[in-house]
């Protein structure tokens, strides 16, 4: 199956709710996460919202059934990677690595410094994965004073921060 990556249309918004929970049904292998996969997660409104006001791509079938997205958020020079969620049936196609990098190419065309996101550690699916894209860890003195909101934040909304980090790739 052909998959495309394009900037996302507020009329995708209906469908992304659906592709997060589909995709987190990963947080299932792990025991302290597993709460994740019945988390609530934005709802179309939201994604609306954001498909209006920052860049969001997805990924879609042949038939422009989206089966994937990225959002994220410029914050002054760098480009933040908020989420990157691809339906179960469509993982481990290369998907989420070709959404990073449509949102490299956004940020480096906008002249942006860097992509920075914040993940969990050591899951195969989130730091590692990251990394093997050119990603970095960043250690808490490295953090910027909005990477370490960032953490606090989904500390403050139940995330174990011990097992959250922030990372970097610099162009």
């Amino acid at each position: 199956m052909t998959i495309q990556i394009r900037r996302a249309r507020v009329s995708d918004a209906d469908f992304l709710p659906a592709i997060e929970t589909c995709a987190a049904e990963l947080f299932r292998s792990d025991a302290q996460l597993a709460w994740l996969a019945d988390a609530e997660v934005a709802d179309a409104p939201s994604h609306r919202d954001n498909i209006r006001h920052h860049p969001v791509w997805v990924a879609v079938t042949s038939d422009d059934h989206p089966c994937g997205f990225l959002n994220a958020q410029v914050c002054d020079r760098e480009l933040h990677v908020w989420e990157i969620s691809v339906a179960r049936h469509h993982q481990g196609q290369g998907i989420g690595k070709r959404l990073l990098q449509a949102a490299r190419q956004y940020a480096e065309q906008q002249q942006l410094e860097a992509l920075t996101l914040s993940t969990f550690r050591e899951l195969a699916w989130n730091e590692p994965f990251y990394q093997r894209q050119g990603f970095v860890t960043l250690q808490q003195a490295q953090l910027s004073p909005r990477l370490r909101q960032v953490l606090a934040d989904e500390a403050q909304h139940g995330l174990p921060a011990a097992r959250r980090c922030a990372m970097r790739l610099t162009f």
